[in-house]
């Protein structure tokens, strides 16, 4: 499988390389830099199966470089990894022929689920990020039953939600209206239940949780 990866930033493509990585088939990654080299390369490696890339690169200002690409390379399928998490840009990339979009504060195993719900022919969207109006939606609480039986009481259980979607803490606590730092107790909270020790983990342990319910 032959993936463009598009982001200004070397450690940020290298940290993603690593995700990429545990994808299956084994991955060949093809490195771009700025918008300019994201063309040329998708030009140059016509049998492209994925391009990976950053909302805010040198070369186009916002969402003109993803609108660009959608015109000039249709039939590749495109995910925006982003550090924003703006409803706003989602909806926009969305629009423009995004397939999914990842904010880059996503556990690998939301990245991961991400990119396989993509390549499988789905459009995967972070719903945590949605507001009232954005047309994004939640996954239904009946999916995490499974959960109910941890011990995690009915709050706990919404910021499980949201972690699994991946969530930063920020957006967790504005969705939910409450503190970033009650957003960690109950984060905390949750790894206990679950037995894990760190977020990668829990993700992975509710969403098998939730799979086997």
């Amino acid at each position: 499988m032959k993936t463009l990866l598009a982001d200004d930033h070397p450690l940020m493509r290298e940290g993603v390389r690593q995700v990429l990585s545990q994808l299956e088939p084994p991955v060949e990654i093809i490195d771009a830099h700025d918008y300019p080299s994201l063309f040329a390369q998708t030009a140059l490696h016509t049998d492209l199966d994925l391009a990976l890339v950053d909302l805010n690169m040198p070369g186009f200002v916002g969402m003109q470089g993803i609108t660009q690409y959608r015109s000039r390379f249709p039939d590749i399928p495109l995910v925006v990894l982003s550090a924003s998490e703006s409803p706003h840009d989602i909806r926009n990339a969305l629009e423009a022929g995004a397939l999914g979009y990842i904010p880059k504060a996503a556990p690998t195993a939301v990245m991961l689920s991400a990119l396989r719900q993509v390549l499988a022919g789905n459009i995967f969207v972070p719903a945590c990020l949605g507001d009232g109006n954005s047309g994004l939606h939640m996954v239904a609480p009946a999916d995490f039953e499974a959960l109910q039986h941890s011990g995690l009481t009915a709050r706990q259980l919404e910021v499980a939600r949201l972690l699994a979607q991946g969530c930063a803490n920020k957006a967790i606590a504005g969705m939910l209206a409450m503190s970033e730092s009650t957003v960690k107790v109950h984060i905390a909270a949750i790894f206990r239940a679950l037995d894990v020790t760190n977020r990668t983990e829990a993700v992975l342990a509710i969403q098998r949780l939730t799979h086997n319910s």
